[in-house]
């Protein structure tokens, strides 16, 4: 059975977890003193619980769960949440840098090889409220320094249409916690690097209150990789904090009401002149639940997302030795949306959940480029508006732990494109665009099959779905340029739209846990970069992506310690016809063949605990063609932390500690961008 965090609330897992790769992380609350995490992996439970916000108790739909469940998510001070996820082999970003160095808009997060562009194509929701920028859909990370985590599910595969539409590649669910007590941190790290976190909570009346921050800044290191550094390159700093207010009461019996409220900054630096950047946040929700046992469950949830992003960008010369303004953006957006959830009372369980929602998200990009020497000479504004409303449905059977069960669900969503307009014009000065560009709507429908067979600590399990993701306004709307690369959008776009299937097996005795996925998934109409002619490119819906593979997981334990093994297996590669042909037969972009972790954690028993975790990704193309390729790399995070108390606790933690060169892009002039080097943290928890 998996512990409990402390908090109030339980949060239930999806039923459609049944025969999916499921992995679930629990962070370490800090009130016991410790610091240091481990992966590992548990025997399918009957129920899994996890503290934080948002959802109903646990039903008999929520006791079927796939194995592979990974717990504590923090592995230290100053660790962030993109790495976390990295650990797991499978799990890719679309770049190899984190939220202190990548530009934000390459904050993408996809599986299973559904790669390609910077546009999410895995569902991201915190707290059940979709995460991905309004107008990008992208992932700012930074953004969770705000709340407190109580887990992360991470739900490979497509189809899990209680989600809401987007989840093609798989969902990555955040919950976050009510804190009880007061907990702090502080850390130091190379390049003058701090980090800052404290939480405070308790109870208020017939409810409760937490106030959750974070604060982190670095000096940062120079992107471009040695021996290419010119005159223009330096360090890029960063800087980025946030605050939330969380809110719970009682409201009657059996009801609550949660009101959650947070904001955050985000202000980095490319290592260039004219490079800032700077992403601003505010999210609120309010839901009510009504929670009973044994009885019929409902909720009812609305927010609000407010986004206000900033960034330069610069045209850097031949050499290196003079670097000039090239674009100023700006693209504020925002995101609504509501749900409602019924789990009707049957037969003294429930086995059913109903209910809809609908999301709209609208914004534009302003920008100011052709610039003579810091004077911009044309401006651009792009933008539109796109609306989702979706009805869904999923039984899950109930029973014993071993023997069959078997979940179903399906969905339905209307999905509506304002007019989207683009105009450009010379400042002060003649129009030279002014379009406009026909509003379009559509159905799509989506849902997931599962089947799985337990006995003795053996589980055989299988599943089929369906998917679909709306292009975002970015892709419709928005043309860009890198270096002297330049892409062109396209308001024609359409959804995208996958098949796919898995079959997978799991096995517990005593200490040793075993897991492999065996799947495949047709993306039809994938939207990538199509290169058009020289420095000239498109994006466009490709015929198909077709993407194969295997995912594995070992662990076993090794007195107070847990060795863990994962090892994903991607074979995807373009289907692609017409002014893309010369795609055909080739691996989509950013995308590797191969990744694999290996990591050993002690199981905190003791004053004393340590990690320490390899970390392999093969070679991927940076470009559609395949032209520029970035190298495999393969890192060393490891730390150590000793318990002086109950709640005190020092640590030592390091990032990269071979300092591998770890290529995170590469321009069409054969500039490697680097990730993050050798990085050393040391610092203190506190907890009462």
């Amino acid at each position: 059975m998996i512990r409990l965090l402390t908090g109030a609330a339980l949060l239930a897992l999806p039923a459609a977890a049944l025969a999916q790769d499921v992995q679930v992380e629990e962070v370490d609350s800090g009130n016991d003193g410790g610091c240091c995490s481990f992966w590992g992996t548990r025997a399918p439970p009957e129920v899994i619980v996890v503290n934080g916000s948002g959802a109903l108790r646990p039903s008999d739909a929520d006791k079927v769960q796939a194995a592979n469940l990974i717990l504590d998510l923090d592995p230290g001070l100053g660790a962030r949440i993109e790495n976390r996820l990295r650990d797991e082999a499978g799990i890719v970003q679309f770049r190899r840098s984190d939220g202190r160095s990548a530009h934000p808009t390459s904050q993408g997060v996809t599986l299973r090889g559904l790669g390609g562009n910077a546009s999410a194509r895995a569902l991201v929701t915190l707290d059940g409220v979709p995460q991905a920028d309004p107008f990008g859909g992208w992932v700012a990370w930074s953004a969770y320094d705000a709340i407190n985590l109580g887990g992360v599910i991470v739900t490979r595969g497509g189809g899990s249409g209680v989600d809401g539409p987007g989840a093609l590649a798989g969902t990555i669910a955040l919950y976050s916690t009510m804190t009880d007590g007061a907990t702090g941190s502080l850390a130091y790290g190379s390049r003058d690097s701090w980090d800052a976190s404290a939480s405070v909570g308790g109870e208020l009346g017939r409810g409760q209150i937490a106030l959750d921050g974070r604060y982190s800044r670095g000096d940062g290191f120079i992107p471009v990789a040695k021996g290419q550094r010119g005159l223009v390159d330096r360090a890029a700093p960063y800087e980025q904090g946030g605050l939330g207010l969380r809110l719970r009461f009682d409201a009657g019996d059996n009801s609550r009401i949660e009101a959650s409220v947070r904001g955050f900054s985000d202000q980095r630096d490319r290592g260039t002149d004219f490079t800032a950047s700077k992403t601003d946040g505010v999210d609120a929700s309010l839901r009510f639940v009504h929670d009973p046992g044994g009885a019929t469950q409902w909720l009812a949830l609305g927010y609000v997302q407010l986004r206000d992003f900033d960034s330069g960008f610069a045209s850097v010369a031949a050499g290196r030795n003079s670097v000039a303004p090239a674009l100023l953006q700006r693209v504020p957006a925002t995101g609504l949306g509501a749900r409602f959830e019924l789990r009707p009372a049957i037969g003294g369980a429930n086995p059913l959940r109903i209910g809809a929602d609908w999301r709209r998200t609208t914004g534009r990009t302003e920008e100011d480029f052709f610039f003579n020497g810091t004077t911009p000479g044309r401006h651009r504004i792009a933008g539109g508006s796109s609306d989702t409303v979706g009805a869904f449905a999923e039984w899950t059977s109930g029973g014993a732990a071993d023997g069959f069960l078997w979940t179903l669900s399906g969905r339905v969503d209307r999905w509506w494109l304002g007019e989207g307009y683009r105009l450009e014009r010379n400042i002060g000065g003649t129009m030279i665009t002014n379009l406009h560009f026909a509003a379009r709507q559509g159905w799509e429908g989506s849902g997931r099959a599962g089947l799985r067979w337990t006995s003795d600590g053996f589980s055989l399990r299988a599943a089929a779905y369906r998917g679909w993701r709306l292009p975002t306004l970015n892709e419709l709307y928005r043309p860009f340029r890198v270096g002297a690369e330049v892409t062109t959008a396209n308001e024609m776009l359409e959804p995208e739209r996958l098949w796919g299937g898995e079959t997978g097996a799991d096995w517990t005795r005593g200490g040793t846990k075993l897991s492999i996925t065996l799947f495949a998934n047709h993306l039809s109409n994938a939207i990538a970069n199509v290169t058009l002619a020289p420095n000239l490119n498109q994006r466009r819906n490709l015929d198909a992506i077709d993407s194969k593979g295997v995912e594995f997981s070992a662990e076993q334990i090794v007195g107070p310690a847990t060795l863990r093994a994962t090892w994903a297996f991607t074979d995807a590669e373009v289907n692609a016809a017409g002014t893309a042909a010369n795609l055909d037969g080739r691996k989509p972009a950013q995308i590797a063949k191969h990744g694999a972790s290996l990591s050993l954690r002690d199981n905190g028993g003791g004053p004393f605990g340590g990690f320490a975790t390899l970390r392999y990704v093969g070679k991927q193309n940076e470009d559609d063609l395949g032209l520029l390729v970035l190298d495999d790399a393969l890192t060393l995070d490891a730390g150590l932390s000793w318990r002086v108390s109950r709640g005190i606790s020092v640590e030592a933690r390091g990032e990269n500690l071979f300092d591998a060169l770890v290529p995170a892009a590469i321009s069409s002039a054969g500039i490697v961008e680097r990730a993050t080097p050798r990085t050393l943290w040391v610092g203190a928890r506190v907890s009462f």
